[in-house]
């Protein structure tokens, strides 16, 4: 009895141990020292307001009325902004759509901060009978509203990130405006707009944005590993706010090159939606460069010694043609082969058509000489069976695209593809192994291919015979060796 006490009591001091270790060490990953929930933003207050971060006392800096400032207010906004004044709680634009807007830009899509706390905005909605969309949002402080059936509106409260691990974040809900800005990743994606027209710049986002500058807000290295994410988005924004793709902040550069192994707790699909994005924008080819510089290619899908070069002459030939390829087909300019393709998307997890592209472009890429130069396109258009026609045309024009081949895409686009004179049931009683129907039809369209697409039926279907002897020969062989294999 005593030995079991002695051991229960053991177990007691090593669990207390193990919780306050475990504490301790989750504190420490953050520096808060913290004891009560309601110390949560008062510490975070002292480690992020009391710096040398200047900010502005009266954050008002100017009142908009430029016609892309009014085209936002759709009916349903209206509606919603009167519903949040009549309950007493603000409601202001946020982050990207009001950067864009004094950029003079039609904003693509508004996100709306305020300081009603979700529970205070699913109230006051069932109240006024609006309906509630997507409630995943809720715990991070997110609520949709549909109004009139017909618009969504993002509404999230005021927040402070608690706990980060680099890729997501514990928040608790403020009502102070200046530290859920001062929580965001840059300047220029810090300021609010009051529906009345007035911004709300707290930490000279509008400075930045007038001078075309591209600075986290405060200390880079914390903004970076609150969100290893940001390292991307920094040079996302960087090619549609700059001038000139080579003006970078160094001490910005410093820290995305000292945080860039953070990548690698980043999701591909989360780090191929903003890469896509910079190879579809301005200074593509300088920003990618700028990215590799930072140590990134083993974290985001590319081998150690990626292809610079080639990336290089791929880029400024398709530049100097005036073609836009796509952002998978400009990565495969730095790959060698299919192994390096399957590594990247592993990695990133590529869309099927991204994948598939990506795999036909480093098995086709090189020059094919023949005497008619389209005749070898014509060929990858017409000999595929796994993909719809019209994907299998795309795949083949993005070739063409890739190697500068102007006036070939030119007459492939204009080559009106013919009908084929045969299909699998006139075969049918012709082909004895069904798997072989394939390739018998493979067979009969380079024939018919070489003959410039004049071959009718009947003179097709001489041909037959022959391919099905030689291809019979081939398949016996092949189940010969499996049988060997199994036995």
């Amino acid at each position: 009895m005593c030995y079991e006490k002695h051991v229960h009591a053991m177990l007691n001091v090593l669990v207390w141990q193990t919780k306050n270790l475990l504490r301790r060490e989750i504190i420490t990953v953050r520096n808060y020292r913290i004891t009560r929930i309601c110390a949560h933003e008062k510490v975070w207050k002292k480690l992020r307001m009391e710096t040398s971060l200047p900010s502005r006392i009266d954050p008002v800096v100017m009142k908009l009325d430029s016609p892309e400032f009014r085209s936002v207010f759709t009916p349903e906004l209206q509606t919603l902004a009167g519903l949040f004044q009549k309950y007493n709680y603000e409601l202001r634009i946020a982050g990207g759509a009001v950067r864009d807007i004094l950029m003079g830009k039609q904003p693509k899509d508004l996100d709306f901060a305020t300081d009603a706390t979700p529970q205070q905005m699913k109230e006051m909605f069932t109240k006024e009978e609006i309906r509630m969309i997507n409630e995943k949002g809720e715990k991070h402080g997110t609520i949709t509203a549909r109004l009139n059936d017909k618009e969504n509106f993002e509404i999230t409260t005021l927040r402070i990130d608690i706990l980060t691990n680099g890729r997501h974040a514990e928040v608790q809900f403020t009502n102070d405006w200046k530290l859920d800005a001062n929580r965001r990743d840059l300047t220029i994606n810090s300021m609010f707009l009051g529906l009345d027209g007035k911004v709300y710049d707290y930490f000279y986002g509008y400075d930045d944005l007038k001078k075309k500058k591209v600075v986290f807000v405060g200390d880079p290295n914390i903004r970076i590993q609150e969100d290893y994410l940001r390292i991307l988005r920094y040079f996302r924004f960087y090619g549609r706010i700059m001038d000139n793709p080579d003006q970078h902040d160094e001490m910005t550069i410093k820290a995305l090159k000292t945080n860039i192994g953070g990548l690698k707790q980043i999701s591909g699909e989360r780090i191929w939606s903003e890469w896509n994005k910079i190879l579809s924008g301005n200074f593509a080819l300088e920003l990618t460069l700028k990215l590799l510089e930072c140590g990134s290619s083993k974290y985001i899908g590319l081998p150690e010694e990626p292809d610079v070069e080639n990336f290089r002459i791929v880029y400024q030939r398709a530049q100097s043609n005036n073609i836009t390829l796509k952002p998978v087909s400009l990565i495969v300019s730095m790959l060698k082969d299919e192994y390096d393709v399957i590594k990247l998307h592993e990695r990133l997890k590529l869309s099927n058509f991204d994948r598939d592209l990506a795999l036909f472009l480093v098995q086709h890429r090189e020059c094919k000489p023949c005497e008619k130069p389209l005749k070898p396109y014509q060929q990858l258009a017409l000999l595929h069976h796994t993909r719809r026609n019209d994907i299998q045309q795309e795949y083949v024009k993005e070739i063409l695209r890739y190697r500068g081949a102007v006036q070939l895409l030119d007459e492939f686009e204009r080559w009106v593809i013919p009908k084929f004179p045969l299909n699998g049931g006139m075969l049918t009683k012709h082909v004895p192994i069904r798997k072989m129907m394939n390739s018998v039809m493979n067979e009969l369209k380079k024939i018919w291919i070489d003959a410039n697409f004049e071959l009718t039926e009947e003179q097709l279907m001489k041909h037959v015979s022959n391919i099905v002897s030689e291809l019979q020969e081939k398949y016996e062989t092949l189940d010969k060796n499996k049988s060997k294999k199994v036995k």
